[in-house]
C-alpha cells in the first residue's frame, strides 16, 4: 500500500517538472509564425515597391522617346529655316502676291496730256484718251483706245469727273466763249454683240456764259452703278474737249467691283 502511495507520488513529481518543459515549445511556436508573417509582409512590400519603380521606369522611357521623336524634327525645321532662308523669302512673297489676287478689280486712270484737242471740235462730242501707266493702276482690268474693258464680271460702280477751263490765252486767240455747252456723258458698250452699239449710262453738265476774265473754270462729275459682263468696255466723251484742264487730279476716270 505504501508502495503504491510512493509511486504515485512520483508520476505527480514527474508530471509537475515536466508541464514547464511544454511552455517553451509553445512559444517558441507563436515567434515562428510571427517572424513568418513579418518576412511575408516585408518580401509583399519589396514586390510592390519593385513594381511601382518598374511602372515609372517605363512611363519615363516612354517620355523620353517621345522627346526624342519630337526633337529631330524641331531640329530638321530649324536647320531647313537657316539653311534655306531664300525659299521662306519666296514663299512669303508668293503668298502675299496671291493675297493681292484677290482685290476686287478696280481701275482709275488721269487724263492723257498733252491733250491737243482742236476748237473745231466744239459742241462735238469728243472721247477722252486716259494715261494707263503701263497698267499700274488697273487691276484685274484691261485698257484699250480711252475704253477700260472688263476681265472678270459684276456690279460695278464708273466714275468720271471732267473740268473745263477758260485762260485769257483764249482770249487773245478770239475764241468764242459765250453759250458753252460743257457736258459729260459715260457710256457702256458690249462687245459681246454682233453690232457695238454703245449705251448712255449717265450724263451731266450745262450751258455756260464765261467772262472774258484772266481764269474761269466748270467741273463735271458723276458715277453709278452698272453690271458688266467679261469683255464689256466703257468710255467718256465730252463736248468741247479743248477746254478741258490737263492736271490729274480734275480729270479722271474709273470703275471698281463692288460685288458679283
Amino acid at each position: 500500500m505504501a508502495a503504491n502511495d510512493y509511486r504515485a507520488y512520483l508520476r505527480n513529481h514527474i508530471d509537475m517538472e515536466e508541464a514547464p518543459a511544454r511552455a517553451p515549445h509553445t512559444g517558441s511556436t507563436h515567434r515562428a509564425l510571427i517572424f513568418g508573417t513579418l518576412a511575408v509582409m516585408g518580401l509583399l512590400q519589396v514586390a510592390s515597391s519593385v513594381a511601382i519603380l518598374l511602372h515609372l521606369t517605363g512611363y519615363l522611357r516612354e517620355v523620353d522617346l517621345a522627346s526624342a521623336q519630337q526633337s529631330p524634327n524641331e531640329e530638321m525645321h530649324s536647320e531647313t529655316l537657316i539653311a534655306d532662308p531664300i525659299k521662306s523669302f519666296k514663299e512669303k512673297k508668293e503668298r502675299c502676291r496671291q493675297k493681292k489676287d484677290t482685290r476686287m478689280p478696280s481701275a482709275h486712270l488721269p487724263i492723257k496730256t498733252p491733250t491737243n484737242f482742236s476748237t473745231k471740235d466744239r459742241n462735238d462730242l469728243t472721247m477722252i484718251l486716259w494715261e494707263d501707266f503701263h497698267g499700274s493702276n488697273l487691276k484685274k482690268m484691261k485698257y484699250r483706245e480711252g475704253r477700260i474693258l472688263v476681265d472678270e464680271p459684276g456690279y460695278y460702280y464708273v466714275y468720271a469727273k471732267t473740268c473745263f477751263r477758260y485762260a485769257e490765252v483764249h482770249d487773245r486767240d478770239k475764241e468764242d466763249v459765250s453759250n458753252l455747252q460743257l457736258f459729260q456723258y459715260i457710256f457702256h458698250e458690249k462687245h459681246t454683240q454682233s453690232v457695238i452699239k454703245p449705251v448712255v449710262l449717265t450724263k451731266s453738265g450745262g450751258t455756260l456764259q464765261w467772262n472774258i476774265a484772266n481764269y474761269n473754270m466748270y467741273c463735271v462729275e458723276q458715277g453709278r452703278g452698272v453690271q458688266l459682263t467679261k469683255a464689256d468696255g466703257v468710255f467718256v466723251n465730252v463736248s468741247n474737249a479743248w477746254l478741258l484742264d490737263p492736271a490729274a487730279e480734275g480729270t479722271y476716270f474709273g470703275t471698281f467691283k463692288i460685288s458679283d
